[in-house]
């Protein structure tokens, strides 16, 4: 291989070929391989283009003979022949439309083949047209949508930037890897990343040590490293293998907390600090406090020292958003956040009843009982679930609480919103459940607070499963009025759950803090459809914690005995 491939562009290529196959009507389950795919390799640690040479891909879940092979020809050849194909017959600009809002494979095919556009510019000539409002699926408001983004330029090649699930391991092992080093005195992440923000640009990580130029080579130097994109005497810029920017800056040991503060901090909370700062009479800079009278510069070992001769209490990274933190930090009342320790169940998870599941509900149901937790609610599909299913998977559910016992495998299903707002599961069945979790999963542009509202007045639905539909990097989400909603759920006692999958992180996290301080309980659930995505625990922790939300008010939090006793 001349040239190492990263596993960024080789996900970035299945994600494309896709697209493409949906666009041209492929069979689905080729489409759902290549997506897991892509998936996979952005979540892999080491070169997948290394493994695929090696043979040893195919390992990995998701991975199979055929993705590997199409891998490794991407490897050595720089091309991957199935996506060259596709290319040569969707014409260039039609994947562009997947950029817009609310247009998806399916629909951009429609637009492409029934309306035979097949650039931005004359999709917009088709929408001024008023002949987009047409087609099946669309109307009049998606008319204005189409033409307001591509207004703002929207349709463009958008910013790259990681999931926080992906890079969260990456800066992880580094910092690990340097606190390992003999010279290393005290290694922290940084950045967005130390905030929990659920994407980034780059990865930061601030060290203090004994022989800083050391401690450099060896960053530059560890496995995984692609490209030395800066280096000098404190600090260094490297590229890895899956296409990340990590920046390394060493400290002298007394002002270990004025960076580490500094570039943990966003831009809008930095900012008020220093403001605030300077109305008592002093500057603060990344190396120090200034006391403006006297010229005296106070250093900070620990970020917590430093906050304290600023008269804060410690401020959370999670929180550091100019958020109302620091007004909550000087008077003493920031809450006590909730802890990833402090969940005792899984809200929203699934089994191989989906057909997207990876794992049986025993093996499901074990995993959650080493983690510690006490229940499990199985939300499996409910359109897998039809055909007297259902009531087949409560007697296997059944004969696993007779095995896991005292843990508990709860009966439950994640319904559909259908586009009329009603659930997809009959009341009767319903009734039978033990939690019910509704969610939107198409026709996004379709009314979608109003389906939400329906669903939230349902008296057998206790949850409602990512808010918004969102997928981070792909779709923004439906247009949801969320203060109408929360204001519902909170009358009704419906639960808004923070779904923690990687590229939903839906509810966002000002969305979850609106609803905490409206009296909505939150569960924070995986969406789990294997054993080990029930570790996605910790990103939606993360969320949770930057919404201000305490233990009382994830519902989670509690064991089943008491959310039973809430449910309507």
């Amino acid at each position: 291989m001349a040239s190492p491939v990263r596993n960024a562009d080789v996900a970035d290529a299945f994600d494309l070929l896709a697209d493409l196959s949906e666009i041209l009507g492929e069979q689905g389950f080729r489409i759902v391989a290549y997506r897991r795919a892509a998936l996979r390799i952005r979540d892999t640690a080491g070169s997948i283009a290394e493994l695929a040479l090696a043979g040893k891909a195919k390992e990995l879940p998701g991975i199979g003979k055929t993705i590997e092979e199409k891998i490794a020809e991407l490897a050595t050849t720089g091309r991957m022949t199935a996506l060259e194909k596709r290319r040569a017959e969707v014409p260039e600009e039609v994947a562009s439309f997947l950029r817009l809002p609310g247009l998806g494979p399916k629909t951009a095919a429609r637009i492409w083949r029934e309306l035979g556009v097949t650039t931005l510019d004359e999709l917009r000539r088709a929408a001024e047209q008023r002949r987009v409002r047409d087609l099946q699926g669309l109307g009049a408001k998606s008319e204005e949508r189409i033409l307001e983004a591509l207004a703002r330029g929207i349709g463009d090649a958008p910013e790259r930037r990681g999931l926080l699930g992906a890079g969260l391991p990456v800066v992880r092992s580094v910092v690990e890897a340097l606190r390992a080093h003999p010279s290393a005195v005290a290694v922290s992440e940084a950045g967005s990343a130390r905030r929990r923000k659920e994407t980034f640009r780059d990865l930061d990580v601030i060290a203090t040590s004994t022989d800083p130029a050391a401690l450099i080579a060896h960053f530059v130097a560890l496995p995984g490293v692609l490209e030395v994109a800066a280096r000098g005497d404190t600090k260094a810029t490297v590229v890895t293998q899956q296409g990340h920017r990590l920046d390394l800056r060493v400290v002298p040991p007394e002002s270990y907390g004025d960076l580490l503060q500094h570039f943990t901090g966003s831009k809008e909370h930095n900012v008020a600090l220093r403001e605030d700062a300077v109305r008592r009479g002093l500057s603060i800079s990344e190396y120090g406090v200034t006391v403006v009278e006297t010229g005296e510069v106070r250093t900070f070992s620990t970020e917590e020292e430093l906050y304290a001769f600023l008269g804060y209490a410690f401020i959370p990274p999670e929180l550091r958003e100019n958020g109302g933190e620091l007004e909550a930090a000087r008077a003493g009342t920031l809450p006590a956040l909730v802890e990833q320790r402090d969940l005792v169940g899984e809200l929203h998870c699934h089994s191989t009843w989906s057909s997207d599941g990876k794992d049986t509900i025993e093996a499901m149901a074990l995993a959650a009982r080493a983690r510690g937790y006490r229940f499990m609610a199985l939300t499996d599909h409910s359109h897998y679930l039809r055909d007297g299913r259902m009531e087949a998977q409560w007697d296997e559910i059944a004969e696993v609480n007779a095995r896991v016992a005292p843990f508990r495998v709860l009966r439950g299903v994640e319904a559909n919103i259908r586009a009329d707002g009603t659930i997809d599961v009959a009341d009767e069945t319903l009734a039978q459940l033990d939690w019910v979790v509704a969610s939107l999963h198409s026709a996004f542009d379709r009314s979608p607070t109003e389906r939400l509202l329906e669903a939230v007045e349902h008296p057998h639905v206790d949850c409602i499963g990512h808010l918004t539909g969102r997928k981070l990097s792909r779709r923004p989400g439906a247009d949801v009025d969320v203060e109408r909603v929360v204001t519902r759920a909170a009358e009704t006692g419906t639960a808004l759950e923070i779904n923690a999958q990687p590229d939903r992180l839906d509810m966002r996290d000002v969305h979850a803090r609106l609803a905490g301080e409206a009296g909505v309980l939150v569960p924070v659930s995986t969406d789990a459809h294997s054993v080990t995505a029930l570790g996605y625990a910790e990103l939606g922790i993360a969320q949770a914690r930057r919404a201000w939300l305490t233990k009382a008010q994830v519902l989670n939090a509690r064991p089943w005995h008491a959310i039973e006793k809430l449910r309507r």
